[in-house]
């Protein structure tokens, strides 16, 4: 069976996540994340893909972006693993594939999810039982978007921006969204969506991504075949 096409549309935020393969790490010193954020950073701009927020783990990578152009976070992603597994090969002496296949994505309703999105990424460390604050984590955008630390890789989204008058007060409403942990219910609702490929969003932000795309955005219902993407 042919894999699902991906679900990207020009300027529609999207998270993706990239897995080291079986699990295993992709990351081994310091260095190595400043080289992976150094090139995300040049490829991200070369293909016209604004960075929201990151998160690298050691042994996968959650990405938030816009773009103009539907078929940019394709391009970047391909530059960007390649120049990265040719570096570890090279750096430790290994051959052969570092990343998990092709990575995995979903179109973010901006109105309902994008923040929500943004704390699953940066909250990611938490979750692991790494740190006990996201700020104590190195390799996140928590520091930039909650405390103004110096990133020239991160563009501001519209929603981020609305957030205060000021960057102050911006990255104040910022800190006080993490306050909590995620929902569990949502958590497991980023996950199903962005491995499946879907939507994350209401019925009608599918309905109108599926429309836009001309195929189903939304996970099929049992026993009884979807053909049409006005299906709901």
């Amino acid at each position: 069976m042919p894999r699902r096409a991906r679900l990207t549309l020009p300027n529609v935020p999207l998270h993706l996540i990239q897995r080291g393969n079986n699990r295993q790490a992709c990351f081994f010193t310091d260095e190595d994340y400043r080289m992976y954020l150094d090139w995300l950073t040049l490829y991200a701009d070369q293909y016209g893909c604004r960075i929201h927020a990151y998160v690298l783990m050691t042994n996968h990578v959650h990405l938030l972006l816009s773009a103009d152009r539907a078929d940019a976070p394709g391009f970047l992603m391909k530059a960007l693993g390649q120049r990265y597994v040719q570096y570890v090969n090279r750096t430790y002496r290994r051959s052969g594939t570092l990343w998990e296949g092709r990575y995995r994505s979903c179109p973010t309703q901006e109105e309902t999810y994008l923040l929500a999105c943004r704390r699953y990424i940066e909250l990611n460390p938490l979750r692991a039982e790494m740190v006990a604050h996201p700020a104590e984590y190195r390799w996140s955008s928590y520091r930039a978007n909650a405390q103004g630390e110096f990133n020239t890789l991160l563009k501001r989204h519209p929603l981020y921006e609305a957030l205060g008058a000021d960057m102050a007060e911006r990255q104040r409403a910022y800190r006080e969204i993490f306050r909590y942990q995620l929902d569990q219910g949502l958590v497991d609702e980023i996950r199903h969506a962005t491995n499946g490929n879907y939507a994350l969003g209401n019925e009608h932000f599918a309905a109108q991504i599926s429309s836009a795309l001309g195929r189903r955005a939304f996970p099929g219902k049992s026993g009884r075949p979807c053909k049409t993407v006005a299906c709901p």
